[in-house]
């Protein structure tokens, strides 16, 4: 399906909807198998994807993954700089991203991640600590959303610039700026789900219908 070129309507959401419903549908569900099924190194590779994305495209993230798969658990600076060299914008701040909270999170004392994620109760809180934990380095909100909702977990809106043009056209924010704080950051993520459920679209839908309409694809 192709991006869209004109203005964003109701009608233009509802008609995506009904035309790329199961393919969101089996993206999402398989996003959930990687919480049901997935290791941690998995769920690292998952949360490195993210640092890829942040401030550049879900094409070059997935160009980078697949440039340092193999250097994803012990691969040192140097090497996953040289090996994002020429797939990525920043090679030497993402590499140091990935080893930085690599040595944190897998040094002494490994944890589990995924045990580690299950752990929280409150979704808030499990976002809230990929964002400020001092050990993890290259998560915003919007990266922390869109890990999660990645790794199967629903309720967070990922507000990319795609997302956010579409609810500023929309009228539902009044300004497609990324939010700055956390405060902002929650009340636009409200934002779309009330709109989400007005529309009687699932939120976590909604998010991925929006991001198809800017761009015509459904990648992760």
């Amino acid at each position: 399906m192709k991006k869209q070129a004109g203005p964003v309507t109701l009608d233009l959401i509802k008609k995506t909807h009904r035309a790329r419903r199961a393919e969101i549908r089996g993206r999402l569900r398989e996003f959930e198998l990687i919480l049901e099924t997935g290791s941690d190194e998995k769920l690292w590779e998952e949360m490195v994807f993210c640092f890829f994305t942040g401030g550049c495209s879900a094409k070059m993230g997935l160009r980078s993954i697949e440039a340092t798969r193999h250097l994803l658990m012990s691969g040192s600076q140097p090497e996953l700089a040289d090996a994002l060299a020429g797939s990525h914008r920043y090679p030497n701040a993402r590499s140091k991203y990935i080893t930085f909270t690599r040595g944190n999170l897998f040094g002494n004392g490994r944890i589990s991640l995924k045990s580690k994620l299950v752990s929280f109760t409150d979704p808030l809180e499990r976002r809230d600590w990929l964002v400020k934990d001092p050990g993890i380095k290259g998560l915003g909100y919007k990266e922390a959303s869109h890990y999660l909702r990645n790794i199967g977990y629903k309720g967070y809106a990922i507000l990319d610039k795609h997302v956010l043009n579409c609810l500023a056209e929309l009228g539902v924010i009044d300004d497609p700026k990324p939010p700055s704080t956390r405060a902002r950051y929650l009340e636009a993520e409200a934002r779309l789900k009330s709109f989400a459920r007005e529309l009687r679209i699932d939120p976590d839908e909604m998010d991925l219908v929006l991001w198809s309409i800017k761009t015509g694809e459904i990648l992760k």
